[in-house]
């Protein structure tokens, strides 16, 4: 248990630059405090002391602004930066190395039974304020950009942006974890650039016709 604790403040050391001492990290990180809460309602929910699980859960989300079910599996060296309105389901699975920022949301998409809620393989970072939705799997080494809502699995090694969220990358290169997932293409922006581009052309061609039509006219008056 004293292993796994050492490993959760390491990789807040190695993922937060503002950190600056392990007494600050302790005693101040809300995501940190919500991943400890966690393991200890999840030991409990999984001896099927439900009632006492929630309700560790909820004093938890009081107090961290995180509500993470105790029935979600969680790996090692997760990271949450920030926190503050983050949702994790109760049949989420994450992996090891994943990072979540706040406003984030792993969440169902309805009432249905059994596995609602997604999987995230090693390696995942989903940025500030995605949402993703419903029984998927986001693949090893990928990253869901800010604001972004998935309902699609996502394949290894990829970039996934917008409403509802596309693949913009995919080269199978491992996807380095880093903070800036500010970064991001942004396919709604290049589908209006594209729509401009085609006004624009549309627009000359119009002006083209007139000019044309009114040489003819100085031509032919009876044009």
């Amino acid at each position: 248990m004293f292993e796994r604790m050492k490993e959760d403040i390491a990789v807040v050391f190695e993922q937060d630059p503002a950190a600056h001492s392990k007494l600050e990290v302790i005693l101040t990180y809300a995501g940190l405090h919500a991943i400890w809460s966690h393991r200890v309602a999840h030991a409990l929910f999984k001896k099927k002391f439900f009632f006492l699980a929630r309700a560790i859960s909820q004093i938890s989300r009081f107090f961290t602004g995180i509500e993470i079910h105790p029935g979600a599996t969680i790996g090692r060296r997760f990271f949450i930066d920030h926190g503050s309105g983050v949702v994790i389901g109760e049949t989420c699975e994450i992996g090891d190395d994943c990072t979540i920022y706040q406003g984030v949301t792993l969440g169902g998409t309805g009432k249905e039974k059994g596995k609602r809620h997604p999987t995230l393989h090693n390696n995942v970072l989903v940025a500030t304020g995605a949402k993703v939705l419903g029984s998927i799997i986001i693949g090893e080494n990928s990253k869901v950009g800010a604001g972004s809502v998935v309902l699609k699995d996502v394949p290894t090694n990829s970039t996934v942006v917008g409403i509802p969220g596309v693949v913009v990358i995919q080269d199978g290169i491992k996807v380095k974890r880093n903070l800036d997932h500010q970064d991001l293409p942004d396919p709604f922006m290049d589908h209006c650039k594209q729509m401009e581009n085609k006004i624009e052309k549309l627009q000359k061609e119009i002006d083209q016709l007139k000019k044309e039509k009114r040489e003819n006219s100085h031509d032919n008056p009876n044009f």
